[in-house]
């Protein structure tokens, strides 16, 4: 399904809302987004970078087993995997990388990485997200939370045309099975019409498509400019019922009527043999969708890459197993094949590709053949938008427990990755009551890790 989160609260009734139709895209754009505030300091046409994809692996990956390689350290910490060579001299990758070993001569990998947010995924993902410390163990997502990045360039750097600003996939990842979905994908104090469009469709699928995108059979495009018409009046007609409904539908029929959007979910439309190379699964189709989105207009989209926290990279049991039988190799395929693709379209250059997450993995392995949570050294990687090229920042120590070189945080890194964006890590961002709130204060952008 596709969930589209609810924009407005006022009264209105059903019939209200299907008067309003398929149009009625809750979550897309919103007012605001056409009509930013004037103030916009923080905010430069100096850019690195258009846009982001961001690949969040969801539940802390395993440093020690895909980036930061201890073949010299004892066994309960080197683990099963052996070390191969990359496209960039003496930088070795995981054996199960084969994909990315080719590309890194195109990437920053920051070995470096640490923070000290209790090590829960709530805490952890919120922190690596937006560079904030929410100071608490879960909770769920909250309306108080520092936006997400894709909700600060919807605001303060919407795309130039009809596109969807800020979307997310293929999952609302929650704390915990069961639980309240994971802070740090969301609006927060921006408002909930500056929440992502959640994409939550199996791009795999093949009956995949956005049906809300699509005019029923019967409506054309005549009547549906009658419908905007329609909306508009009873906007004025009844504006304490109807608020921004009218502007915001009028960006909704603006979204329908653009090919370019629509055209960007038809992924069948890509060549079988680049579907293949993505990897035939629900991520790497989703990876392949955001590269359509981007090229489409999208200022950055969002992979989560779990249901919930615990589903897929947090590997407290047969890690080895779990990391070589499916979640390397699709990884593998799906950001490989991204940095490739976009290289070869002209378009990494101006579009930045971050492989990000919660924390690492212990560099003991534990009784259960698995890693814990660490969240004292891990990496990360970035390609394209500025970054540099062939390019390692930082070191552990012998046996990946702690940075020894040239520590980060995440504020340092969501700071950079603003910077390249063109938006200061020193922004106000306001709330809807105007009261400001510093946008990533803890960090600064990191020179050295650009172009």
């Amino acid at each position: 399904m596709v969930l589209f989160m609810p924009l407005f609260k006022n009264n209105l009734n059903r019939r209200q809302l299907l008067t309003v139709g398929a149009a009625g895209i809750a979550g897309l754009t919103l007012p605001r987004i056409l009509s930013a505030s004037s103030n916009r300091t923080g905010v430069t046409s100096a850019t690195k970078a258009d846009s982001c994809i961001v690949i969040f692996l969801n539940g802390g990956s395993s440093h020690l087993d895909m980036w930061d390689m201890k073949p010299d350290a004892p066994a309960e910490i080197r683990g099963e995997f052996k070390p191969i060579a990359s496209s960039v001299p003496g930088l070795m990758l995981g054996e199960h990388l084969p994909g990315l070993a080719k590309v890194m001569h195109h990437a920053t990998l920051v070995r470096s990485m640490h923070h000290s947010v209790n090590n829960s995924h709530a805490a952890a993902v919120y922190t690596s997200l937006t560079g904030h410390d929410r100071g608490e163990n879960g909770g769920g997502a909250k309306p108080t939370d520092i936006p997400a990045m894709g909700s600060v360039l919807a605001r303060y750097r919407p795309p130039l045309g009809a596109s969807v600003p800020f979307v997310s996939m293929p999952y609302v990842t929650k704390e915990g099975a069961g639980g309240p979905p994971q802070p740090g994908f969301f609006g927060g104090i921006l408002g909930r019409s500056f929440d992502p469009m959640f994409v939550l469709r199996n791009p795999n699928d093949s009956d995949f498509g956005l049906p809300e995108l699509t005019y029923s059979p019967d409506v054309d495009g005549s009547r549906m400019g009658k419908r905007r018409s329609l909306i508009s009046a009873l906007g004025k007609s009844n504006p304490n019922n109807l608020g921004d409904l009218d502007t915001y539908q009028a960006k909704a029929f603006d979204l329908l009527s653009s090919e370019r959007t629509r055209t960007a979910f038809k992924i069948e439309q890509e060549p079988d043999k680049l579907r293949e190379a993505y990897g035939r699964n629900i991520y790497g189709q989703s990876v392949l969708l955001a590269r359509r989105l981007i090229e489409a207009g999208t200022r950055l989209a969002c992979i989560s890459w779990a249901p919930d926290a615990n589903a897929t990279w947090d590997t407290h049991g047969n890690n080895f197993k779990k990391l070589k039988g499916e979640l390397l190799p699709q990884f593998d395929m799906a950001v490989s094949s991204l940095i490739t693709d976009l290289e070869s379209r002209g378009m990494l250059e101006r579009t930045m590709v971050a492989v990000l997450g919660d924390f690492g993995r212990t560099p003991k392995i534990n009784a259960n053949a698995g890693r814990d949570h660490w969240n004292f050294c891990y990496s990360l990687m970035i390609a394209g938008g500025g970054f540099k090229k062939g390019f390692v920042y930082g070191a552990s120590d012998k046996i990946g427990a702690n940075p020894s070189l040239n520590p980060l945080v995440p504020a340092d890194i969501i700071s950079t990755i603003y910077h390249c964006l063109g938006i200061s890590n020193e922004l106000e961002i306001t709330d809807r009551l105007n009261r400001p709130q510093a946008l990533c204060p803890w960090g600064n952008p990191v020179k050295e890790l650009l172009a």
